[in-house]
């Protein structure tokens, strides 16, 4: 781990001498640093959120049309946990079945907006805003995934009042981020 860790961190600091550096590369080596563990995914993290290599034109718009569609994924298992948790007798082995599709998503998020892969160079749902925060973005994700685990966490039990206090939490968690990185119209 220490080795990978190591390795990890070089990356990064290459990766601010290309841009330039800044106080945010050497904030989140010295948060890498103090956090053992979760050293990884703060500089995964750091070199995600990285404007310093966008991807290509062709790598963006791939990844934007499977952006979209796993998003579509994520609303179409909303849109039945929602329409089961209303219901009289809920259908608890579809919720059980759409919360594990929401949970096993919602990590991926994160990595869905490198560089390069905004409004400026195809048509997306995703405002400029995730690229001009992305440090608030990142928050916003693993927020989702949290709320997305502890869904999926009630949703495997058969308390249906924890169930649909998870399920409220999740849908919380989505107009977060969607409020300030989505647009309208989507």
């Amino acid at each position: 781990m220490r080795n990978v860790l190591l390795a990890t961190a070089g990356a990064l600091v290459l990766l601010s001498a290309c841009n330039g550096g800044g106080a945010d590369d050497n904030n989140a080596l010295a948060e890498a640093n103090a956090t053992g563990n979760e050293a990884s995914a703060a500089i995964e993290n750091a070199v995600q959120q990285s404007n310093a290599t966008p991807v290509q034109k062709e790598q963006a718009l791939a990844l934007m049309k499977e952006r979209h569609e796993v998003y579509e994924r994520i609303g179409k298992a909303m849109k039945v946990v929602s329409r089961e948790l209303k219901a009289g007798t809920p259908d608890l082995a579809q919720v059980r079945q759409n919360a594990g599709t929401i949970a096993e998503l919602a990590p991926k998020v994160q990595g869905w907006f490198p560089a390069g892969t905004g409004p400026d160079v195809g048509k997306t749902g995703a405002k400029a805003e995730i690229w001009a925060k992305p440090e608030d973005f990142a928050a916003k994700s693993r927020d989702f995934t949290q709320a997305a685990q502890a869904f999926q966490t009630a949703a495997n039990g058969n308390d249906l009042a924890a169930i649909r206090s998870a399920h409220g939490n999740l849908g919380k968690s989505c107009k977060a981020c969607h409020d300030l990185y989505r647009e309208d119209d989507h």
